[in-house]
């Protein structure tokens, strides 16, 4: 049997060189420990869905036990390696919001999908370790039914903000985060605690007051689900609110004031791809499907599909003041998806006057026997 200082000192060893891994390959940090959720995370997580904030994200329910804890995934899984890389934009993403004529793409979705450049890099490291050490090992990345914030916090990379994401001394908020389980027994415990004192920035920009109280998130209110996993029509009073948000939102990661610590991210392929930085909505109301196919592969914003970017699109345009887009806008008043229509309506009412708008309503008010379409126009139409 090998003395325990010797065993600790090879504990050590197999660290540091994983740790010499991980920033070879782009990430800033990495971090060990045991592959077990703390208890918080269990009460977080059944409180989230019971009161329904997951909204349309069924799946979340649905994986619930497995989510729970890393072990319900991998019931061997002793260790988890938690690895963090930086994608600080070098510019502040509020003022993005200012051009309401062009379509604002939150900061993460400008370059190439992090799940494939994070993956991609995960799965060398983890193949070193196994060769070099002989142990199993599995690697996730966010699409997986692993809470991967919860275990950086127990890692001591940071802590879960009162916007409920990571936040680091270092980084700020501005952290893409992967993991790899093994089973070995590798842990380290040095949990980071809370440095949120009394600041309540992230909270209080929130333009859909998505958050009902701090380190709690209402994801039927929040900006990034409305515009990536909401389906259908986007609910009347988040619309204005939404302003030329397009593909999620930055404000409240923007906002803290940890962020005065980071450093604009290094990795090539997270940064942003020609035509991603603020491009005009009516470049992106042009788009065909494969127009939009071929302009975002390979990025997060494909998620959306070509119909909920429109719809998207088309609040944005509601929201810019900007009357030259309305015949653009009318091109979608007969889509088949319910979301462009609704948000091509309500952006014609924002843009026209009244008694243009009375008139285009009375234009296109559809037959008696078709219900669905008039309510459409009915709940769109306000007095100016």
């Amino acid at each position: 049997m090998r003395h325990p200082e010797a065993m600790a000192k090879s504990i050590a060893s197999i660290r540091e060189k994983i740790r010499a891994d991980a920033l070879s390959e782009g990430f800033d940090a990495v971090a060990f420990t045991p592959a077990e959720a703390p208890e918080i995370q269990g009460k977080r997580l059944d409180a989230f869905l019971e009161d329904g904030f997951h909204g349309q994200m069924q799946w979340m329910a649905e994986s619930r036990d497995r989510r729970a804890s890393p072990t319900a995934m991998w019931p061997e899984a002793r260790t988890a390696l938690v690895l963090v890389m930086n994608y600080a934009p070098d510019h502040d993403p509020m003022d993005n919001l200012k051009p309401r004529d062009r379509g604002n793409i939150s900061v993460y979705a400008r370059g190439r999908d992090y799940h494939q450049v994070l993956k991609g890099r995960l799965k060398q490291i983890a193949g070193r370790i196994a060769a070099r050490e002989g142990v199993e090992v599995k690697v996730f990345v966010d699409t997986a039914p692993l809470m991967e914030k919860p275990l950086a916090a127990r890692a001591g990379l940071g802590w879960q903000g009162k916007h409920t994401n990571m936040v680091s001394r270092d980084y700020g908020s501005w952290l893409f985060l992967g993991v790899i389980l093994t089973n070995a027994d590798w842990a380290e415990v040095p949990e980071e605690s809370e440095h949120c004192g009394s600041c309540t920035a992230c909270l209080d920009i929130c333009p859909t007051n998505a958050f009902p109280e701090p380190f709690r998130l209402d994801a039927r209110r929040c900006i990034s689900y409305l515009t990536i996993e909401h389906e259908g029509p986007i609910p009347r009073e988040f619309r204005r609110p939404m302003g030329n948000r397009i593909f999620g939102c930055d404000d409240c990661l923007a906002v803290c004031p940890w962020n005065r610590f980071a450093e604009a991210g290094r990795e090539s392929r997270l940064q942003a791809l020609p035509g991603m930085v603020m491009p005009p909505l009516t470049e992106l109301l042009a788009l065909d499907e494969a127009g939009f196919r071929a302009r975002f592969a390979g990025t997060p914003v494909r998620r959306a599909g070509i119909d909920g970017f429109r719809r998207n699109l088309l609040i944005a345009a509601g929201n810019s003041k900007n009357s030259t887009m309305i015949s653009m806008i009318k091109d979608f008043l007969h889509s088949d998806n319910e979301g462009v229509r609704v948000s091509a309506i309500w952006a014609l009412s924002e843009l026209m006057p009244a008694e243009d708008f009375a008139a285009l309503r009375d234009e296109h008010l559809p037959d008696e026997d078709n219900p669905a379409l008039r309510a459409e126009w009915r709940d769109e139409w306000r007095d100016k």
